[in-house]
């Protein structure tokens, strides 16, 4: 990994954190890096059209099997140099030593990135294995988010999971995990997908009743493929509703329908979670954004504020 220094663009300095606080609801989305010149050049058109369309920030998911986190650092500097757009870095400690988390943190710093979403991270090859710890490396998330505050002037997000962390013994379990990691210095949270308005609400009240009052922002994607969100479901204990299964297999030979099915549904989640209060919406938009903007121009009415 090659670090540069570049100046800080004027956008950049906008703290997540305090846009989620603003009382506006905010609309931001998440990206891979790409893996081939094709993947490379459909996220760009992604990126290009969430910027015309006025995204509050986007960011870049981290690889933790090692092949794709030049990829994440290359593509999250090109966006912050070569676009208007906030852009949130991702970071796990996953095979990392503090050592080489301090370098990342330090070259994201260097390219004017103030925002980190700071996470534990997924075993390489297979999320479901054994986590080890790295031999110079950090154990929690929480450990993670105190190094990057420890590091400098950024806003720092965690992940949070309204059905519950897999590797949690049970759901309160995971609540007290999510609270360690507000008061480790979190200002803000993006949660992963889900289908069910009340699991979230669940959770953000559970965490206000402990004294977590960070903004929750709910995580959404649309349904394009039945196969591939079925594959989720089962790597992450995501819960999959039978009757949109059913929906979705019954038109599963006609891609339109399946997407027309994925922004119907996403659309209605989206607008109940608005309505109860939460601070946005992040779209998991697998670098493709047609979906993810029919579902943005549906709700864009239920967000106020300028150049909306």
């Amino acid at each position: 990994m090659t670090l540069g220094v570049a100046s800080v663009m004027p956008q950049q300095s906008a703290k997540i954190g305090d846009l989620l606080r603003s009382g506006t609801p905010r609309f931001s989305f998440e990206m891979f890096p790409p893996r081939s010149t094709t993947d490379e050049a459909t996220l760009w058109r992604t990126v290009r059209a969430l910027e015309s369309l006025g995204a509050d920030f986007v960011s870049v998911t981290y690889g933790a099997g090692g092949s794709t986190r030049v990829k994440t650092v290359e593509t999250t500097e090109r966006i912050v140099s070569d676009t208007t757009l906030l852009t949130m870095a991702h970071c796990t400690a996953v095979d990392h030593s503090v050592a080489e988390l301090r370098n990342l943190i330090g070259h994201f710093a260097n390219v004017g990135v103030r925002n980190i979403l700071a996470l534990r991270g997924d075993p390489p090859g297979d999320p479901r294995a054994e986590w080890v710890k790295h031999p110079e490396g950090l154990t929690h998330a929480r450990e993670l988010v105190e190094l990057i505050k420890a590091s400098g002037d950024f806003s720092v997000g965690v992940a949070a999971f309204p059905e519950g962390h897999p590797r949690d013994v049970d759901w309160e379990t995971g609540v007290r995990h999510f609270v360690a990691k507000c008061r480790a210095g979190a200002d803000f949270a993006i949660t992963q997908i889900f289908f069910g308005a009340e699991d979230y609400l669940r959770l953000r009240d559970a965490a206000a009743a402990a004294g977590c009052d960070i903004p929750i922002v709910p995580g959404i994607m649309p349904v394009t493929n039945i196969k591939q969100i079925e594959r989720f479901a089962v790597l992450t204990g995501m819960g999959f509703p039978a009757e949109l299964a059913e929906r979705l297999r019954a038109v599963a030979d006609d891609r339109d329908a399946i997407r027309d099915i994925g922004v119907e549904v996403a659309t209605e989640l989206g607008a109940r979670l608005l309505a109860e209060g939460a601070p946005g919406l992040h779209f998991t938009t697998l670098n493709h954004s047609r979906s993810t903007r029919r579902v943005w121009q549906n709700l864009n009415g239920a967000k106020t504020g300028p150049n909306r």
